[in-house]
């Protein structure tokens, strides 16, 4: 992707240079198996991470002390910025062109563990939107996990994937998109309320194709595999692929994200057409 020399968002919170702790032996482990099934905060993970955040508070004496950026760390925080200004860059136009004026989100990158509006968080949690407060939360490290655990190619347009994901995120509760599913979900049974929990995923990752699709007009941002790094990496956030891999089978009545068929097929949708009227909510599935 090409993204030097750019400018870089003033909405971004690097707290990565405060620790925010270790998750004790076992907690980490578990957490990472049970939360990527619900990444990208499609289910509800308020319990799970709460209980993460007791055992790093409980462990964390060295809390709050200074960590020290490496040129490395330095680098991928200006890369962040710079994607996240490409966001407020598109997604301003799309809004001032319907009449709209979009509200910028704030996005932190941390280490470790966190405190949100939404509760407490580890780097377990994968990168999320919090609603409440209208930020997006990273830990870097989660895109080394994708990688070698779950096979991702990664590279820096599956990080902008990402993220272009999370402000899906926040688009949708901009439009009012969010509320109105959460509303229907308490009119639905179980198996229901995970339906409508994909369709709002699988719109975020359309979204994220509809970024693409116009940061590359407006910033020739493209390079060779850039798009197949982003479909790498929405393969292997599939809920089927995980499920495969955690658990050996498929439970498809259990999915809160979308198979990996239907995450690429949505963000490739979004990055083809352009055309946000095509991806609404429903008309998802």
């Amino acid at each position: 992707m090409k993204w030097s020399g750019r400018r870089q968002s003033d909405n971004m919170e690097d707290r990565r240079g405060i620790s925010g702790g270790k998750l004790v032996a076992g907690g980490g482990v578990i957490g990472v198996i049970i939360l990527l099934i619900n990444m990208f905060m499609g289910g509800d993970n308020s319990a799970i991470l709460n209980d993460i955040n007791n055992q790093i508070q409980q462990q964390n004496a060295a809390s709050g002390e200074p960590v020290e950026l490496s040129a490395h760390d330095k680098e991928m925080g200006e890369f962040v910025a710079t994607v996240l200004a490409d966001t407020e860059d598109v997604w301003g136009k799309i809004f001032a062109e319907n009449g709209m004026t979009y509200e910028e989100p704030k996005l932190v990158l941390f280490r470790d563990a966190v405190q949100t509006a939404c509760g407490g968080a580890s780097s377990a949690s994968g990168p999320f939107y919090c609603p409440s407060d209208r930020k997006v939360y990273m830990d870097l490290a989660f895109f080394d996990e994708l990688q070698s655990r779950f096979g991702a190619k990664g590279g820096d347009f599956a990080i902008a994937y990402v993220i272009a994901h999370e402000i899906g995120h926040h688009v949708q509760t901009l439009l009012g998109t969010s509320s109105k599913m959460r509303q229907l979900q308490t009119e639905t049974d179980e198996a229901g309320a995970n339906k409508l929990s994909v369709k709002l995923e699988l719109q975020a990752d359309f979204y994220a194709g509809i970024w693409a699709h116009y940061d590359q007009k407006m910033h020739d941002i493209l390079e060779e595999g850039d798009i197949e790094e982003a479909l790498s990496a929405a393969n292997a956030v599939g809920d089927d692929a995980i499920q495969k891999r955690m658990q050996g089978h498929v439970v498809p009545d259990s999915f809160t994200h979308g198979s990996s068929e239907q995450r690429m097929y949505w963000f490739k949708k979004g990055f083809e057409t352009g055309d946000i009227n095509q991806g609404e909510f429903s008309t998802i599935k």
